[in-house]
């Protein structure tokens, strides 16, 4: 199946949206740890992510609080398992790597496994692993960075702004 892409400018920077067919594989930002670059073979086309970009807008102006788009990012069967139950993290709120890990049966001494899967995620926002947080309530491991994990987290209100 061929591989199509588009950019849409977000509060967070450009967004680089990338499916096949009317599937969603990856949704990365700039400057993202492993974020995918468009490739020569890739065709862009605007009008197949327009139902994510317009879901995406809703997202950004506080009027939507989850995503209904068909996913399809390549991974595991461990990283699906986790990727699936960040959907059940409700908007507003956070959960821990250890709470996320009791939740999908996996032993306390492999919680870091859990976190590699967050890590990997493909499908930052629509799958949202910023929700997920340290048990000390530190912002950790966001691969679109720590700074865009608190934005995310305070448009939500799951965090208070702070005043500087």
């Amino acid at each position: 199946m061929e591989t199509t892409y588009t950019t849409i400018d977000s509060p967070l920077g450009e967004l680089l949206l990338v499916g096949e067919g009317s599937r969603l594989i990856s949704l990365s930002m700039p400057g993202q740890r492993n974020a995918p670059a468009v490739r020569a073979e890739w065709r862009r086309d605007d009008a197949a992510f327009a139902e994510a970009a317009r879901q995406l807008s809703d997202y950004f102006a506080g009027r939507r609080t989850d995503f209904e788009l068909e996913l399809a990012p390549a991974g595991t069967e461990f990283q699906q398992r986790v990727w699936q139950a960040l959907d059940d993290i409700p908007y507003g709120s956070t959960t821990t790597y250890g709470q996320l890990a009791e939740r999908l049966g996996v032993p306390r001494a492999e919680v870091r496994a859990v976190g590699a899967a967050v890590g990997a995620n493909p499908l930052l926002l629509v799958r949202p692993c910023h929700r997920v947080i340290g048990a000390d309530g530190s912002m950790r491991g966001y691969a679109g960075g720590v700074e865009r994990k608190v934005r995310l987290l305070t448009h939500e209100g799951a965090l208070q702004p702070t005043l500087l």
